[in-house]
């Protein structure tokens, strides 16, 4: 079931919001249009909200003259936007929270957060700009714009300039399009873009003083990476996430999931499993060469010492490459990855990072449908993953032909490895090593 929608009153308006979730209070900052009914009617977009909820008490509304809070005779300007978000704060006792800025949101959200530290513990910004002249540099393109506000608002056409990957698809245009209506009438929407005209924050992205967060998208068709590296540039000590992708919409595109892991790990220093829902994951299963043989000539305390610093090891490039340590295995890992090609890369540096301290590690991946459970991962693909390392040699990197057709393009050499069989499992398995 939906949240329950709320009113907050600042100065004379009435501002819609809803609170879900549990951990850290997070007020979440939409675009230049929101309906937070709406949101939980896309099956991607409630996803992501659930997500957000599974590590944080989310605060969202809707800014007033968009969705259901009250519609107004002038202008917005970003001070009375600025009130928008202290009035839902208080409303809630909410005396500090994280700041997510989506979008045209993410100036706002900048902005409250160098003006109010007091209120702002992190900022957290996804596809966000301190310029308008980041989304429509042009009077031509401005203008193309509101005719199709004036024109066609509402019909969702507007779709595969914020979500690309989605743009095929009807029922997600149907949402686009009620999402639009709901948002705003084309006159408040026009008024709203005459507004966000003159968004130009620049000048105070200097004095953000709280641990900030940018993530963008290296090819976001709506706005520009360049905004993204320009807030991450000038705000001090900022992180910047690039990301691959043109889809501007947070819930679209095969890595929203991982834009949620970023938020998750930067707020709260860890990162939740899903659980329950299959989900496509890079398997990756290292073990080390001889472990038995070198246990028995050094004995248990000099082993135990090296196996320490084996650990170390792969929990280092395990952390560069972002990938999830599910277990230790004696003396070896099982990871996932939510990109084959980082896996493989985090594969073929652990081989070589073991080899300083005297240890040869063989590793195999393949990528499938998995399923999180109890802190552990089943499926298939695990039991293929385990197979294809099995058959490895010292420092051997083998995948599965599933992973290799993933990572065509990626610039990685791969070698054939052969043909072979695995116990229990159907078929024949074509595998590949990576060059090391």
């Amino acid at each position: 079931m939906n949240p329950t929608t709320r009113y907050a009153r600042a100065d004379n308006v009435h501002v819609a919001y809803q609170v879900f979730g549990a951990g850290l209070d997070l007020v979440f900052v939409p675009g230049f249009v929101s309906h937070i009914d709406n949101y939980w009617d896309d099956p991607r977009f409630s996803r992501m909200l659930e997500r957000l909820g599974s590590f944080a008490r989310v605060l969202m509304f809707d800014k007033r003259g968009t969705g259901l809070s009250s519609r107004v005779s002038t202008l917005p300007t970003m001070d009375k936007r600025m009130d928008d978000v202290r009035a839902v704060m208080d409303a809630e006792g909410i005396e500090r929270a994280a700041i997510f800025g989506v979008s045209e949101g993410g100036s706002l959200a900048t902005l409250f957060a160098a003006h109010h530290p007091d209120r702002c513990t992190a900022l957290v910004l996804y596809g966000a700009f301190a310029r308008f002249s980041s989304w429509l540099a042009t009077d031509e393109e401005f203008e193309e714009f509101l005719v199709y506000v004036d024109t066609s608002w509402g019909s969702g056409k507007s779709l595969p300039l914020f979500a690309p990957g989605a743009a095929d698809e009807a029922d997600m245009m149907v949402w686009w399009g009620k999402f639009e209506r709901l948002g705003g009438d084309p006159r408040a929407v026009t008024e709203l873009m005459e507004m966000n005209r003159q968004i130009d924050i620049s000048d105070v992205l200097g004095a953000v003083q709280v641990p900030t967060l940018v993530i963008h998208r290296h090819d976001d068709m709506l706005i520009d990476f360049e905004a993204g590296q320009m807030l991450a540039d000038r705000i001090p000590g900022a992180r910047l996430v690039d990301l691959p992708g043109e889809d501007h919409l947070l819930s679209v595109g095969d890595n929203a999931g991982q834009i949620l892991d970023e938020i998750e790990v930067f707020l709260t220093g860890q990162r939740t499993l899903p659980t329950g829902e299959s989900v496509l994951a890079t398997v990756l299963f290292t073990d080390i060469v001889d472990s038995t043989a070198r246990a028995h000539a050094l004995g248990d305390e000099r082993w135990g010492d090296l196996l320490d610093a084996h650990n170390r090891v792969v929990r280092a490039q395990l952390e560069r490459f972002r990938g999830r340590e599910i277990k230790l295995l004696g003396d070896g890992f099982l990871a996932t990855f939510d990109g084959p090609a980082r896996a493989i890369r985090c594969a073929v540096e652990i081989t070589r990072a073991v080899r300083p301290i005297g240890l040869q590690v063989r590793a195999g991946l393949h990528t499938g449908e998995v399923r999180f459970a109890g802190g552990d991962v089943e499926g298939m693909a695990v039991n293929i993953a385990a197979r294809v390392s099995a058959i490895a040699g010292a420092s051997d990197v083998l995948i599965s032909r599933t992973v290799k057709d993933l990572v065509a393009g990626s610039g990685i050499t791969l070698a054939d490895a052969g043909v072979h069989s695995f116990k229990g499992i159907p078929e024949q398995w074509q595998l590949y090593a990576a060059v090391t």
